[in-house]
């Protein structure tokens, strides 16, 4: 692959092993598409969300891409009273990445990250590449040697 992005830069240089994806933003653009265009199984593809709390501090979330993020759950998880969804226009000068490229990897600054409970199912995890059209493909172990994160049950009930 000859592009990098900023995500793939900070894995090599941590000596991280990861597999890396790329895809047609244009065409994927609902995370349920991206896991498909990759044929990958959407429980094992991760979305990147960017809430703040009641506090007013940033927090990060993933989930499966065709579960959502429960926010009572989220908030017990970080120790809030609340958390909502940050709105879009404030996600690039947070975190310096635009929406549908969020990675938890190579944010401005750290913020607490957690992680559905239902990633641990997996040797591995797929996640934003920090760019749209791009991948990349972490074992929980080797992503807690670059970022700090939680295990919890994050996920809206199905009815």
């Amino acid at each position: 692959m000859e592009h990098k992005t900023n995500v793939m830069r900070v894995l090599q240089r941590a000596k991280v092993p990861c597999n890396q994806y790329t895809y047609d933003a244009e065409k994927a653009v609902s995370g349920a598409e991206v896991a498909a265009a990759l044929g990958q199984n959407p429980k094992q593809v991760f979305k990147t969300l960017v809430t703040l709390g009641k506090s007013r501090k940033p927090y990060v979330f993933l989930v499966p891409v065709e579960e959502e993020l429960d926010l009572k759950k989220a908030a017990k998880a970080c120790g809030e009273k609340s958390v909502e969804m940050l709105k879009s226009k404030e996600l690039l000068p947070l975190t310096g990445y635009v929406h549908g490229g969020c990675s938890p990897i190579g944010m401005k600054k750290f913020f607490p990250t957690f992680i559905d409970e239902s990633s641990s199912a997996f040797k591995t995890i797929i996640f934003s590449g920090g760019k749209r059209g791009f991948q990349v493909e972490v074992s929980l172990e080797d992503l807690s040697k670059i970022i700090p994160f939680t295990l919890a049950p994050l996920c809206l009930e199905q009815e």
